[in-house]
């Protein structure tokens, strides 16, 4: 086994471990994390596609190179909304996904499913995703550093931040500058993938805490109003600790 292969399968190990994570922490049908779920199951699967592990023929393996590559922004821009502490803010998401959707539409009938359609398609698509995981970095680095809430948060849009903007590098070399290095550039995508995939996985498992603490709230608020719902005077309450999204200093 040659070294590139060593770090190709070291590379789709990691990018299973969220699948795994996603699955066994019971993040699989919690707000947008499917499309997470969906997102590194299809690049995990390309990536043993590519290094041959699974050999369906190549037929297979240039189709789903185009799906995954069709899917990437769409994906990660749905999953992205869960960051969103604003209806506004998430509409206008939701909304970029549709309109993305319809832009590869209309490259793949002008282009068809070729090398080229795919360039034109993940130029705007990397920068969108870096756009906005930058946006939800810098906001929940705030919050983390000045209030210590959010923590997995923060690591899970650093570890997107990381992967596009070395991803956009890769973009550049191998799609725009048709780069004679190759088996440089696959390297470098993999030690890239490792990496962030991990980073990610730390993050989810910070996050999932944080999930179960603020559900404990919620249940415990529930209790309470059953038990003083003939008593309790009819005043709104809301528990600081679920709370942890908003920005402290936007009180």
């Amino acid at each position: 086994m040659t070294w590139s292969s060593t770090i190709g399968l070291i590379s789709s190990i990691a990018l299973f471990l969220p699948v795994l994570f996603i699955l066994v922490l019971k993040l699989g049908n919690y707000r947008t994390f499917p499309a997470l779920l969906i997102y590194y199951f299809v690049v995990f699967g390309y990536n043993l596609l590519t290094l041959k592990y699974i050999t369906p023929g190549e037929t297979i393996t240039h189709y789903w190179g185009i799906a995954n590559n069709l899917l990437d922004t769409p994906l990660m821009l749905t999953f992205l909304t869960y960051f969103s502490t604003s209806a506004v803010l998430t509409r206008r998401m939701k909304r970029a996904v549709v309109l993305f959707l319809v832009f590869e539409l209309l490259v793949i009938l002008w282009k068809g499913a070729s090398v080229e359609a795919i360039t034109i398609i993940m130029g705007p698509g990397l920068v969108t995703v870096i756009g906005f995981s930058l946006h939800f970095f810098i906001r929940q680095s705030k919050i983390t550093i000045m209030h210590g809430k959010a923590t997995g948060k923060a690591i899970i849009a650093a570890s997107l931040v990381f992967a596009y903007g070395c991803y956009s590098i890769i973009y550049l070399m191998y799609y725009v500058f048709k780069t004679k290095h190759v088996a440089d550039t696959f390297l470098i995508y993999f030690l890239v993938t490792t990496f962030s995939s991990l980073l990610l996985c730390a993050g989810i498992i910070i996050e999932r805490k944080r999930i179960q603490k603020l559900n404990e709230v919620k249940t415990a608020r529930k209790e309470l109003a059953a038990i003083y719902k003939d008593t309790a005077p009819p005043v709104a309450f809301r528990g600081p600790m679920l709370d942890f999204d908003k920005e402290p200093w936007k009180n």
